[in-house]
């Protein structure tokens, strides 16, 4: 017997997860069959793997991604058929495993199925908000102008992403350094220092007693501490992967003192930029939040989202569940009620979204120009301790001498 995980649709549309044990996939997709899902995916659960932090040929770059959009985007408009763009972007297309994507896509459109069928088989590569874009375009009959607006979105939620990562590249690399710095100092250092010293046979300052206990039992520990770090980081990883996991720490994340603020900004921006994107492509208001929910990053807002769209098939407003939630800023709740009343939902999103990428520009800015001194006053404390430290007692020897 195997456990496998899989990912599904149920007959209102909305994703559903979970684990079933059972011999063989077959198995496991006649029982899913038999519940009425419509099935995205079944795999085995091999549980925590390297695999899961892998970045070789098994994922594509959202660069490659958007690029590959815009260019069949752009054939599909010149009145190339789509068996033949997608024939020319396999060429051209150099990273293996997404030319091998391409290539199935291809083949599944050969024999007779729609674009969007194609890539839903393929949900490592095309997320539900791809698969759902491309459905309505081909429906609607504008999947050039749809590929397009996938393209112009995703550009925006990359550009969005690469301007949280470089704010973080910073802090992480001198943090980092300084504790790699440490360390060596306290391992390597202080103890050739303490062998000098004990030679001598005089009483050391206080600093220096302190600084030798540290460096003592720093070496003494110094592996289990190794692996209880790695230990607490797998235990993480698969803690994040619960839902009540993710719950906890996505809750936490909002709250933190310095970056929460900018997390719950970047949330809101992706929840207003993809679901502006999704009714502006003319996705039915259900579909489009279950896709809004499950792309926001916050396991918080997703359940909020997920409130939402209950209310809304209840009759009520989508501002109502955001307003009580008490997770959405008022700004953003009275915009989306205003939206609804007015007809022009998709514009106040747009807007929502515009305004919180500007505060995000400003927060990384800010974050950026806070947290430098602050590392740098962490480093001129740590250091400066230990070079005291491990210079008192020459000091005082030479002042006795004299």
């Amino acid at each position: 017997m195997a456990k496998f995980k899989y990912i599904a649709k149920d007959e209102n549309a909305t994703t559903v997860t979970g684990k079933v044990t059972a011999e063989s996939k077959e198995l496991v997709i006649k029982e899913l069959r038999k519940r009425s899902l419509i099935i995205i995916s079944v795999e085995e659960d091999r549980g925590f793997s390297l695999k899961d932090f892998s970045v070789g040929e098994e994922k594509v770059k959202s660069e490659d991604l958007v690029i590959f959009t815009r260019q069949l985007s752009t054939m599909i408009d010149a009145g190339i058929p789509i068996l033949q763009s997608l024939e020319a972007l396999e060429e051209q297309v150099t990273q293996k495993y997404f030319k091998s994507v391409i290539s199935a896509v291809r083949e599944d459109v050969s024999v007779g199925n729609s674009l969007s069928a194609s890539f839903s088989k393929h949900v490592r590569v095309f997320d539900s908000l791809f698969i759902s874009m491309v459905k309505a375009g081909e429906t609607g009959g504008a999947l050039s102008a749809l590929l397009d607006r996938i393209a112009g979105y995703m550009e925006k939620a990359l550009k969005l992403r690469n301007k949280v990562k470089s704010a973080m590249v910073y802090p992480a690399v001198v943090i980092t350094m300084a504790v790699l710095i440490t360390v060596l100092l306290l391992v390597k250092v202080v103890p050739t220092f303490k062998g000098i010293y004990e030679s001598l046979g005089k009483e050391l300052p206080g600093m220096t007693q302190i600084l030798i206990f540290i460096s003592d039992n720093l070496k003494a520990s110094f592996l289990w501490l190794v692996l209880a770090g790695i230990a607490g980081f797998v235990f993480f990883v698969n803690y994040k992967k619960t839902q009540a996991g993710s719950l906890q720490i996505d809750r936490i994340s909002l709250k933190l003192p310095i970056f929460g603020p900018l997390i719950q900004k970047v949330a809101l921006s992706r929840f207003s930029r993809t679901l502006a994107t999704l009714i502006q492509s003319g996705v039915p208001i259900l579909t489009a939040l279950d896709i809004v929910g499950k792309s926001s990053g916050n396991r918080v807002i997703e359940l909020t989202v997920e409130d939402a769209a209950k209310h809304i098939q209840e009759g009520e407003s989508i501002s109502e569940p955001l307003i009580q939630s008490g997770v959405f800023p008022q700004m953003v709740t009275r915009m989306i009620s205003v939206g609804e009343k007015t007809g022009k939902l998709d514009t106040m999103l747009t807007k929502i979204a515009e305004f919180y990428e500007d505060q995000v520009d400003a927060a990384v800015a800010g974050l950026t120009s806070m947290i430098e001194p602050l590392i740098i006053g962490f480093l001129g404390i740590v250091v400066g301790f230990i070079v005291i430290a491990l210079f008192l007692p020459i000091i005082s020897l030479t002042s006795a001498i004299r």
